[in-house]
């Protein structure tokens, strides 16, 4: 069982390409499912079946397991089952035939513009005054907020990805998909002031190409971001605390409202399926009925 898993793991980081901390959660999640299909006794890989997947994931949701956590596990099995069948280890694609729960995808709370501008305004003062990782923070969140890049996406940008005279910013995201994400004229400004003046006084010899450093001269980190970001929105009083992503759905959401269509904002976010984007539509409902008023003539 443990020889599977570590070559279930080696198989998602390898072939699939699979970011560290979603190779962590499918293999707690086959983790898990494993303990369970040993208390049915069924001991060995080989002797997983549609009836033990279904077993679990009936016993998760009696401990109260939300519906977004049931179709991750479901998820997770599906790749492990198919993945096993391929080697070997299974006669058939056991999960083939395991459904998932519909989640109910709400869009979380998002910034209004005019709670971004004073977030970014509080953000530029303490910018002015010179000191680096008011700088750092400054570029950061106007990068953030301006591409809506997903926070992995951020802290594994390099000096060389950002293109000052085109405003565009190379990004590797999920899948190792490439894209060029545009920027505006305050990130422009943010991030040169950063790479003048904050980025040499911080920067250290782990650093390396990073494009953004933590206070210890090495690649900032997720974590570092997410707490900064929290701090940064909590000091603006009529602001909601928000992560990073709340400021990634934040630049989606009012670049649809600005107009844009989905198409061109599923090219910003990186989504690979259309399908994921269209949970912003319905914020852009207000929108749509002024249209609808200013151009229907029995509105």
């Amino acid at each position: 069982m443990s020889a599977a898993l570590d070559e279930f793991a080696q198989y998602l980081a390898t072939e699939c390409d699979r970011s560290g901390h979603t190779v962590r959660a499918y293999v707690s999640d086959i983790m898990d499912l494993m303990r369970h299909a040993s208390r049915m006794r069924r001991g060995q890989p080989s002797e997983i079946d549609i009836s033990v997947l279904r077993s679990w994931l009936a016993a998760l949701h009696t401990r109260g397991r939300s519906r977004a956590t049931l179709a991750r596990r479901a998820s997770a099995a599906r790749v492990f089952t198919a993945w096993a069948h391929r080697i070997g280890l299974l006669e058939s694609d056991v999960a083939d035939r395991l459904a998932s729960p519909r989640v109910q995808r709400e869009l979380p709370e998002v910034l209004q513009p005019a709670e971004a501008t004073s977030v970014l305004e509080a953000v530029a003062v303490e910018a002015g005054t010179g000191d680096p990782v008011a700088l750092r923070d400054h570029a950061l969140l106007e990068t953030l907020y301006a591409t809506g890049v997903r926070v992995s996406e951020l802290v594994g940008l390099d000096v060389d990805d950002v293109d000052d005279e085109r405003r565009v910013v190379r990004v590797l995201g999920k899948g190792r998909r490439e894209r060029t994400v545009p920027y505006g004229v305050p990130a422009e400004q943010a991030l040169r002031a950063w790479l003048a003046r904050g980025r040499p006084e911080l920067a250290g010899p782990k650093a390396g190409a990073a494009l953004f450093v933590g206070v210890r001269g090495a690649r900032i980190g997720a974590r570092a971001v997410r707490s900064m970001v929290h701090a940064r929105l909590r000091a603006v009083p009529e602001a909601p605390d928000l992560s990073p992503h709340g400021l990634r759905h934040s630049a989606a959401t009012h670049v649809l409202e600005g107009g844009a269509d989905l198409r061109s904002v599923q090219e910003l976010l990186g989504h690979s399926s259309l399908g994921t984007t269209q949970i912003y539509t319905h914020v852009s409902i207000d929108r749509l009925r002024r249209a609808y008023q200013q151009a229907h003539p029995r509105a």
